[in-house]
């Protein structure tokens, strides 16, 4: 019998073929080697919803219904579970478990452009040129990407930064590399989905490239005989990650959607909001640190575009309270499932769900020939958090009766930055190098909200 013919170590162009993972071109194994630094191994994750174009304060957490005409929400206050807590009328999910976040009502800053102001609530760093096309890009990476580098890699073998379906246009990873940049998974909304970066290229099958795994792993021991600075048991390691990755069940399992119960699924919002907000917790329960989503309009949903509620967004006349009527319900449906989820299943003090924009709108209404809108306001803004050990039931800070500026407790973007990093393990006083060298600290002001933790 002719013996069968052995495939040999797998080629290192094979290699990267199979644990190619589309972030900026690098390969899983270099992804993981970059990842190694050593930081915190904290078992907690952050689930950001960011509600890019900067959603209204007052058309839904800090609803004004004393003030003028020109001024007031105008949808109604709906009481909550928590004793005078109000919000938004649409938010009727949310308000019967208000018990279960807290809203922070007095953030602010100074930075009006969308992209700027993005990279200010994200970053904690304010750009050093504005730029007034909203088509800048930050200069330091966000909250993120930080968790990516600091928190050390452990035995989990889930990537630890998750965009959902894809990263915000004016982060990015910056100083710290490429390989910390979000792991983009598309919408897990459509019909029979699948991660595009989890799949074996054509004609590789787990088997096999577990067999061939083990070659590489007999070779490179031998090759360590003559390895003066350890570059193989490096190599070897993050090899051995990017197999388990490719290879693991626990992994493809976490973005399995398909193993959740139906009802649950439906609970959540059959749509990209929901089916995101599911999936989020879903890698977040399996080790991943940081799960972003950042929607605009979805495919397959209601085409109600971003929350830059100013007259003609989007190019469309008409009222801007017609938009929102659209909008609000997917939002509450899905966050209100996200946050009972994580509760019944007693992950609350595990996973921190954080609710914002990049700044809120302006108080006094605008009114032209081609609609009704409000523009950007970063002077204050309300943000919701729940879960992350945090104490819930609270409004923390006050705006005027107009909602144009905080009058109690005001508090930054840094500050809640400082209180998610806080959640995360992660010391913010800690430096990274810049292109140039400069050690720069993670934030150089904030302190964590107090009254939250």
């Amino acid at each position: 019998m002719t013996p069968s013919k052995c495939p040999g170590p797998l080629r290192r162009r094979e290699f990267l073929q199979v644990g190619a993972l589309a972030l900026g071109g690098l390969s899983l194994p270099q992804v993981l080697a970059a990842r190694s630094a050593a930081g915190s191994s904290e078992d907690t994750s952050v689930i950001l919803l960011y509600l890019h174009g900067g959603p209204s304060q007052l058309e839904t957490y800090d609803l004004k219904p004393e003030a003028p005409s020109d001024y007031r929400s105008v949808f109604d206050p709906i009481p909550t579970n928590v004793p005078g807590m109000e919000i938004c009328e649409l938010f009727p999910r949310q308000a019967r478990i208000a018990d279960k976040f807290s809203l922070v009502r007095s953030l602010h800053h100074d930075v009006t452009i969308h992209s700027d102001g993005g990279i200010v609530v994200l970053t904690g760093k304010r750009p050093t040129q504005l730029d007034p096309t909203s088509q800048s890009k930050s200069e330091h990476p966000d909250f993120g990407s930080i968790a990516s580098k600091s928190r050390a890699m452990g035995d989990c073998p889930m990537p630890p930064y998750v965009a959902i379906p894809r990263q915000t246009y004016m982060t990015q990873p910056t100083y710290l590399g490429e390989h910390h940049r979000a792991f983009q998974i598309g919408d897990p909304s459509r019909p029979n989905y699948e991660p595009p970066q989890l799949k074996l290229v054509p004609g590789v099958d787990g088997q096999l490239l577990s067999q061939r795994g083990r070659l590489l792993t007999a070779f490179d021991r031998w090759r360590r005989g003559v390895d003066l600075h350890g570059q193989v048991d490096a190599t070897d390691r993050f090899r051995q990650r990017a197999l388990q990755l490719l290879t693991r069940p626990e992994v493809a399992g976490a973005f399995d959607l398909e193993a959740e119960d139906e009802r649950l699924r439906d609970r959540y919002g059959r749509h990209l909001w929901g089916q995101g907000c599911l999936l989020a917790r879903r890698l977040a329960e399996a080790g991943t640190a940081v799960v972003s989503l950042y929607i605009n309009t979805p495919k397959n949903g209601p085409d109600f575009t971003n929350w830059d509620d100013h007259v003609l967004n989007a190019g469309r006349p008409g009222h801007f309270g017609n938009f929102m009527r659209t909008r609000l319900p997917y939002l509450d449906e899905a966050l209100s499932a996200l946050i009972e989820d994580i509760y019944l299943r007693g992950l609350d003090k595990k996973i921190l769900v954080l609710v914002l924009g990049e700044f809120g709108r302006t108080p006094r209404i605008r009114r032209n020939k081609d609609g009704v809108g409000r523009d950007h306001w970063p002077q204050a803004y309300t943000a919701l958090v729940s879960g992350g050990g945090l104490r819930m039931g609270q409004v923390v800070g006050a705006t005027n009766d107009k909602a144009e500026y905080p009058t109690e407790r005001p508090y930054t973007p840094q500050d809640l930055l400082a209180t998610v990093y806080r959640h995360l393990g992660i010391d913010p006083s800690q430096s990274f190098n810049d292109f140039a060298g400069r050690p720069v600290p993670i934030l150089s002001e904030g302190k964590p909200i107090p009254e939250l933790v």
